[in-house]
């Protein structure tokens, strides 16, 4: 089944693919990529777009208390419905990782809406390690 009305664009970071040209990405691929900068981007990071990207990092010297995990689980739903327009999101959650201290994993579910199919990207969201966490 073609799926190219969801979109083809370059893979990020930017690199040279196998056959010597740019790398591209295509299909749901490219939701999950476009999601992933958009939480990785901090807003006023791009001089022509400034409210682009995701204000979670604000809360990185943040503990990570439930008040903190909901707030980044705001931002980032904010921040996926004002920038991502070709999915639903379903749900957001914030969990402290099992194995690493000091990093939250930002699971963000969603629907894209010219399919109907499902996606998932869990983000690692590093904080600074204090004390207490």
């Amino acid at each position: 089944m073609a799926r190219e009305f969801l979109g083809t664009g370059w893979a990020f970071p930017i690199r040279v693919g196998p056959h010597g040209g740019l790398e591209y990405v295509s299909d749901e691929a490219a939701i999950a990529r476009s999601v992933w900068i958009v939480l990785g981007t901090v807003r006023g990071e791009r001089q022509m777009l400034p409210r682009f990207g995701c204000g979670m990092q604000a809360l990185v010297f943040a503990s990570t208390d439930p008040a903190t995990r909901a707030g980044i689980a705001h931002q980032v739903r904010q921040a996926l419905l004002e920038w991502e327009a070709r999915i639903d999101v379903l749900d957001v959650r914030v969990d402290v990782s099992p194995d690493t201290v000091g990093v939250l994993l930002v699971r963000v579910d969603y629907r894209v809406r010219a399919t109907n199919s499902h996606g998932n990207v869990v983000y690692p969201f590093y904080v600074a390690e204090t004390a207490g966490v």
